[in-house]
């Protein structure tokens, strides 16, 4: 089902980034290539590039996440199927409201956005389709390399299921919107959004949508969801490593003579 958004007074803007039938603008550009992301990034004096050729981005204040800045709505949804502690920590809806409301201000004030549809879990049983919404291009540009990318025929008929809106130029007032710092990602499953704003470290965008399918997987369609690498031997042996982020799972899983599965996020079903 296309995401929600009747409970809120978003723009016209908002209102069709929001919906399934998405129409193009000048003020958002829709499905880009990586080229022409990586161009939109220069000429905006975003980033450089590497002597690789990759592109380098100063995230500013935040290179990675904060855990502690991250919140999920506490409603009928979520109030008893969440274990609430410093990890998965609550905000109400009334926060909630405001923060999606000044992120749908800001989106509407900007010269331009960019827009990309896009999936996680490759098996097309569990796939949950995602839109992601970006103030930035080089975040649009991290979407495009993270997740799964429909075909030419898929995107006609794409149907967002999950919204992510990253706005990292936002800055929130935190007595306004109760959270801790000026910068906040919020996820609500009621809603079916995750919400980013006042941080560049794009990596909040993946770690949201995992947080989601941590929620999904496990609780609605039985897949055990794991934070680890994988990979396959030639007699279909598969290893599997765990770890906290940095510990080696990336490295461990390069094997040369295995075949590599996946580096960071997996589900096992039956």
């Amino acid at each position: 089902m296309p995401v929600e958004t009747t409970a809120f007074q978003a723009g016209k803007m908002l209102k069709n980034l929001l919906s399934s039938g998405l129409q193009s603008s000048k003020k958002v550009h829709y499905q880009l290539t990586p080229d022409e992301l990586l161009a939109d990034s220069l000429n905006r004096g975003q980033g450089m590039l590497n002597d690789s050729g990759a592109l380098v981005i100063n995230t500013g204040e935040f290179t990675g996440r904060s855990p502690k800045d991250r919140f999920i709505l506490r409603d009928d949804t979520t109030w008893n199927a969440i274990n609430w502690n410093e990890f998965n920590i609550s905000i109400e809806p009334k926060y909630f409201d405001i923060i999606y409301k000044r992120i749908v201000s800001y989106l509407e004030e900007l010269p331009e956005v960019w827009v990309r549809d896009c999936y996680a879990c490759a098996d097309p049983k569990y796939r949950l389709n995602i839109r992601v919404i970006n103030e930035q291009p080089w975040g649009n540009l991290f979407a495009y390399n993270m997740l799964l990318r429909p075909s030419e025929t898929e995107v006609e008929d794409f149907l967002p299921e999950w919204c992510v809106m990253s706005v990292p130029g936002l800055k929130l007032d935190p007595k306004e919107c109760g959270i801790h710092h000026s910068n906040v990602s919020l996820i609500s499953f009621k809603h079916k959004l995750i919400l980013v704003a006042g941080t560049g470290y794009t990596g909040e965008i993946k770690k949201g949508i995992f947080t989601v399918l941590n929620y999904i997987l496990p609780q609605e369609r039985k897949v055990l969801s794991m934070h680890c690498s994988a990979n396959v031997g030639k007699n279909g042996d598969t290893a599997i490593f765990f770890g906290l982020s940095g510990t080696g799972k990336t490295t461990l899983s390069a094997d040369p003579k295995r075949k590599l599965i996946g580096d960071d996020e997996h589900g096992w079903t039956e």
